[in-house]
Parts: C-alpha cells; structure tokens; sequence
C-alpha cells in the first residue's frame, strides 16, 4: 500500500498580509502542516500541486521551505500560477527532481509503486493553464516509457469543464490535444489537480479527473450564468490517495479540531492517534 498526502493551493505570503484583503494564509497552511506531521500512519510522500505561495517572491519561497520542515516524508512540489518557477528552483535547490528545463518544471516520481507524473501546467503571468507542443511531447515520451506502469498524473491546472460558468471562463489550452492522448495510455489510473479550491471528480479522457480543495479557503458553487468568481471560508481540507491491490482511492481530510473519533459500537472515544487527526 502507497500513501500519497496532496495539498495544493496553500498561498503561503509574507506575514501580517491578507490573500485578497481577507484571508490570513499562513496560520491555515500551518495548521495543516502540523496536522499531516502528525498522521499515523505517515504518508509514503507528500505532493504540493501548485500556487505554493501567493505572488511568487524570494521571500514567500523561503517562508514556505521553513514551513513543510515539520513534515517527515518526502515532498514533491510543483508550480502554479501563482509561483515563479526560477524563485521556486532557486528556494528548493536541493529538490534534486526539479529539473533545470526554463521552459517547464515537468517531472518523473519512479520510486513508488505507482508512476507519478507532474507535468507543468502553468503560462507565465496567466491564470488559466495550458499544455503546448513540448509538454504534450514530453508527456508522450513518459507514457510510452512505462506503457504497463500505473500511473498518475499530477497537474495544478484541471483540464475538464466544471459546470460552474465562472470558473470556466478560463479554458485549459491543449485540452483536446490532451485528451487524445491520454486516452491512448490506459495505464493512466488518475490526473488530480489543483487551481479550483474544491473537490470534483469526473470521467475525462477515459479516466478519471480530479481537483483539490485548498489548504486555505475554497471557491464559492454558484451555476448563476454572470456570477463573478467567489470564494467561502469552508474548512481547509487535502486528499490522501490509497494505492491498493492495483486501485486508487482517495480521501478528502479537513484541517482542523473536531470531536471525535468515537466508535460505532457504544459511542465511546477513541483515545488513540487515527489517520483523520
């Protein structure tokens, strides 16, 4: 078994800064940090699937290294578009899986049971996300490296359609070319994502798609045709994925103190350490 923590979209700023004049980040991520340290059991890794921090400064990047030194498992990071790809290379230089390409900070995990692929998503001083002809080759390259390999495909942008009219105004380049090649590699068992602060799952390029809640706040359900884009304060939450007997189950975790456990049997607590606290 394989024990994948992701977190994603953690905005991490410099202190006493609001992430739109509202949110207090830092105190948020923290929490979650400490909260994934403490996991028994730990996760084999921990994958951080973009907009590590809030306007890509030096300075966050730094913030953010002292803050994922609680963490005990190795972590994986990966840009969104929030972050600065030289200033997160040049933070993280003794992440040695980053790789010195300028053009994208796309990679390989082969260590685990289960391949895992983190391909950059990101167009400079954009939000929305893209994949391009050198992406989409490299990305060919590695499927037909491994075409019986199981493998997941980790993205900060998500390339599907969510229903929701605001957050679709920003569509994903390459989405079409993307697709077809996904469904060319069966060997592809998830592509989770990050960008949309909200869990969603759905069958694409025959498999299924998947974005992540955030660490910090969460982005508002509203299907009204000209809502603007909105975001609530609902519990910080990541997934830890399961890789079991060739399937993949995930697990939504909020961040947080809550009552409990207690079990079924006579509603007492239960006193020891459990994977949700």
């Amino acid at each position: 078994m394989t024990l994948i923590a992701q977190i994603s979209d953690l905005h991490v700023q410099l202190p006493d800064k609001l992430a739109y004049g509202v949110v207090d980040t830092n105190p948020l991520v923290a929490e979650a940090i400490a909260q994934l340290s403490r996991l028994t059991p730990q996760p084999d890794l921990v994958v951080a699937s973009g907009d590590l921090i809030q306007d890509g400064t030096l300075a966050e990047y730094e913030l953010l290294n002292s803050m994922l030194a609680p963490l005990q498992c190795p972590v994986y990071l990966m840009p969104g578009n929030h972050d600065h790809r030289a200033h997160l290379h040049q933070v993280f230089s003794t992440h040695v899986y980053l790789p010195e390409c300028a053009t994208h900070l796309s990679y390989v995990v082969d260590d685990y049971p289960i391949r895992m692929i983190m391909l950059d998503t990101i167009v400079p001083g954009q939000g929305g996300g893209c994949v391009d002809a050198e992406r989409l080759t490299w990305l060919k390259q590695q499927l037909l490296a491994a075409p019986t390999t199981p493998t997941l495909i980790f993205m900060h942008h998500p390339p599907f359609a969510t229903g929701i009219p605001w957050m679709d105004r920003k569509q994903f380049q390459g989405h079409q070319a993307l697709k077809t090649l996904i469904n060319q590699y069966p060997q592809v068992k998830r592509i989770s994502c990050g960008h949309l602060h909200r869990t969603m799952y759905c069958q694409w390029a025959g498999t299924i798609a998947s974005s992540q809640p955030s660490l910090v706040h969460q982005s508002a359900i509203d299907f009204t045709p000209d809502a603007s884009s909105q975001f609530v304060m609902e519990p910080p939450a990541y997934q830890i994925h399961v890789w079991s007997d060739q399937n993949l189950i995930s697990h939504t975790v909020f961040v947080g103190q809550f009552d409990g456990p207690y079990r079924f049997a006579d509603g007492q607590k239960v006193v020891a350490t459990t994977l949700a606290h």
